[in-house]
């Protein structure tokens, strides 16, 4: 049986993915007294004398929301909240197997985004984290931006920067192998919504200074107005292409150390390999068919390869950043996931593939090594502190001891 229809067979067998289980027993009627009337009065007051307690007497700390409108699912664009779904249960499966965290599943039945960020927030005393997924972009930076200003709570827009962490941490490990920096390389990347625009962002704060961003229209330049659609990508155009490079992909890939794709497959030929720097990095993501097969693009001169797939080596999986980033920001019950937070999960991503294991074909971990997820959450909950945003300030080693406690707590 094939992939799509095993799937399919395994959602219909468990009608999804997901159920809610409750973590204590009700046998009797003197429990039924605790968990409910009259004894569930005493945490509802407690709460109602001092809002911070709500950590403290419900699982709001261990609970995040996956939502999406269904406008920008995986590469099948915008199918509609319904058929979002099973993706998000999915989303909400990896964060129970990877970082114990309960997380539920919303699909919106809108594209607005003020109602969208209406919503979220009416519904946010639940939850401890939002993890918006698969909202269309320029959209998804607007909602982003008003629900951060508006919430108490990490939200985290996991197309954007999950995928802006992994991609980080993969290139840390690639400059090293190569031998190269970040603040020398020229890097042209295909793609500029939403995982596109915070890669971007994130390697120029690693130091890039040479970096080109193109889609259909060509490079994205300052001195080209019409290439740049979105606010988005006006204020990209004067951050990017500091050389003012024109043309299309295969004229500004020429001599490129790094080409990174966020788009559709098949767009980079052969010849646009060969016509790289020296021990160039191809990061081919889309999925699922890469923007150059992984085969001819070592074949025409590629020293590291890395795909959206789980079939070649080097997968850019954001599986290796959310867990972990989440986990950390909720053990300290962050307000927010900075910029230092975010930097400390790639370097931690990095660091997990250790020094005599990292070669050409293994510059990630693999998801199911699980000290990924606690070394990113210890870093990410150290830099929380570190940084001002935690509610809780925890010592070093009182933060390890907790991830390491919420991590296998309730594990068979």
């Amino acid at each position: 049986m094939s992939v799509d229809g095993e799937s399919l067979e395994l959602h219909r067998v468990n009608h999804g993915k997901l159920m809610v289980k409750s973590k204590v027993r009700v046998k009797d009627m003197h429990d039924l007294s605790i968990v409910y009337t009259p004894g569930v009065a005493a945490p509802s007051m407690e709460i109602s004398g001092d809002a911070q307690k709500v950590w403290v007497y419900t699982n709001k700390g261990n609970t995040v929301l996956v939502v999406s409108d269904g406008s920008a699912v995986l590469g099948l664009g915008n199918i509609g909240s319904n058929a979002a779904i099973p993706v998000m249960e999915g989303k909400a499966v990896l964060f129970k197997e990877f970082a114990n965290i309960d997380a539920f599943p919303i699909c919106l039945n809108t594209h607005k985004p003020d109602e969208i960020v209406e919503t979220i927030v009416r519904i946010a005393p639940v939850f401890g984290g939002i993890n918006l997924e698969d909202i269309m972009a320029p959209e998804c930076f607007f909602i982003e931006d008003r629900l951060k200003k508006l919430l108490d709570i990490p939200v985290f827009h996991d197309d954007q920067h999950g995928a802006a962490v992994v991609v980080t941490a993969g290139l840390m490990n690639a400059l090293k192998i190569v031998g190269k920096r970040f603040e020398d390389i020229k890097i042209v990347s295909n793609g500029i919504g939403a995982a596109g625009t915070a890669i971007a962002r994130m390697l120029m704060r690693c130091g890039v200074k040479n970096l080109v961003l193109c889609d259909k229209r060509g490079a994205l330049s300052e001195d080209t107005p019409e290439t740049a659609l979105t606010e988005t990508h006006h204020m990209m155009s004067r951050l990017t292409n500091p050389y003012r490079e024109k043309g299309t992909l295969e004229d500004v890939i020429k001599g490129a150390d790094v080409f990174i794709g966020t788009s559709v497959g098949n767009i980079v030929t052969e010849e646009m390999v060969s016509s790289m720097a020296k021990d160039a990095i191809v990061f081919a993501m889309a999925n699922p068919t890469p923007e150059i097969n992984p085969e001819k693009a070592k074949r025409m001169g590629a020293r590291i390869v890395g795909t959206g797939r789980s079939d070649y080596p080097n997968q850019v999986n954001n599986c290796l950043g959310f867990p972990g980033i989440f986990r950390g920001a909720l053990d300290v019950r962050a307000s927010t996931i900075n910029e230092e937070m975010k930097m400390s999960a790639a370097r931690a991503i990095a660091n997990s593939v250790p020094e005599d294991k990292l070669d050409e074909g293994h510059i990630l971990p693999y998801p199911f090594e699980m000290n990924v997820v606690k070394n990113v959450a210890i870093a990410v909950a150290k830099a929380a502190v570190r940084t001002g945003v935690s509610r809780l300030k925890l010592s070093d080693a009182e933060i390890e001891k907790h991830i390491e406690n919420n991590l296998g707590r309730n594990r068979k």
